[in-house]
């Protein structure tokens, strides 16, 4: 019959992502050449937990880059995205002291174009690398109908491994410990759907400024190099990724009861890019509680390991004292306002 159905005719061509899958096995066999194991293509993963680690734990994260994506798609540049997906996840697996192991993405796609989800695939290849995880697979789903005509969405989930001892733990914050801020690159991944909102209204013309491109899609930094060489030491007392909710909500979840980080917004080192949005008719409040401000991590430290954390940091990212550990009722307790 010449009008036979085909899965190609509703949208979907298995060979186009075979094709990808192909792409996907040669990059990633460059970044983890010394594996014994090839997980691409499989229908699951095979990795050897290291022999060297007592009493292993896993801890694992997922998460997403939200609105951000839109911005990709209207600059339609995608190399760094993926970048972003990997942050995401690596960054929340520090929070308890893990170091990133394996990570697997999620692609989902209203139809495959080759040339846009490798370039995705760099970037999330290029965070693992810079982790110090294995990709080892993931999942592109062709969806015509679900997604209009360009638009697409990603997921990550990572792995990683801490031993029982280097677990960081609520209890080991305690009074007159130092709250430091490490800077972020940027916006990271959060708070783009009012970004969005605000390019929108205002008619910003960003497609034209060089500036404003490199800070809607600056990637958001990657944290492992830095902080795992500050776990194996055991410097660290609590730590905190500072993604949506900003410094307050975030802090509040890893501080025990009883006590209060008292945080000093004098101290904040603001980047361009937040000074600009605060001109565009944003409350203090709604800035701290929606962007990081420039405060991309937050780890809690003894007074005597602040000279010794420093000598692991670019000076790019120099971690700075904002505030100290006190007893209290609130969690967390800012004071001061930001020089924006």
């Amino acid at each position: 019959m010449p009008n036979n159905l085909t899965y190609a005719k509703s949208g979907v061509n298995i060979r186009s992502a075979d094709k990808f899958v192909e792409f996907i096995s040669k990059i990633t066999s460059k970044h983890n050449k010394n594996k014994k194991q090839n997980n691409i293509g499989s229908f699951g993963s095979s990795t050897k937990i290291p022999s060297k680690l007592k009493n292993v734990h896993l801890i694992a994260s997922t998460d997403g880059v939200g609105t951000k994506i839109e911005i990709a798609n209207e600059l339609n540049k995608f190399d760094t995205i993926g970048i972003d997906l990997v942050a995401m996840s690596v960054n929340d697996i520090l929070v308890q002291g893990g170091k990133p192991f394996i990570f697997l993405d999620y692609i989902s796609i209203n139809k495959i174009v080759q040339k846009k989800l490798q370039d995705i695939l760099k970037g999330i290849n290029y965070g693992c690398k810079i982790s110090g995880c294995e990709l080892v697979g993931g999942e592109t789903a062709e969806m015509p109908g679900t997604y209009s005509k360009g638009k697409f969405d990603i997921a990550g989930f990572c792995v990683g491994l801490a031993e029982k001892k280097k677990i960081i733990k609520k209890k080991n914050i305690k009074n007159k410990n130092l709250v430091v801020a490490i800077p972020s690159s940027g916006l990271h991944s959060n708070g783009f759907s009012l970004v969005r909102y605000l390019l929108n209204k205002n008619k910003i013309k960003y497609k034209q400024s060089m500036k404003l491109k490199k800070w809607l899609l600056e990637p958001t930094k990657i944290y492992v190099k830095e902080l795992t060489k500050l776990i194996d030491l055991e410097l660290i007392n609590g730590c905190a990724h500072i993604t949506g909710g900003g410094i307050k909500d975030n802090l509040a979840r890893i501080i025990p009861n009883g006590k209060c980080a008292k945080i000093n917004l004098d101290k904040i080192k603001i980047k361009e890019v937040f000074s600009w949005l605060k001109k565009n008719n944003i409350s203090d409040n709604e800035m701290l509680k929606t962007f990081n401000c420039g405060v991309g991590f937050i780890i809690i430290i003894k007074k005597n390991n602040f000279n010794k954390i420093k000598k692991y940091f670019h000076q790019n990212y120099a971690p700075y004292v904002i505030g100290e550990i006190i007893n209290g009722k609130s969690k967390v307790s800012l004071y001061g306002k930001i020089n924006w």
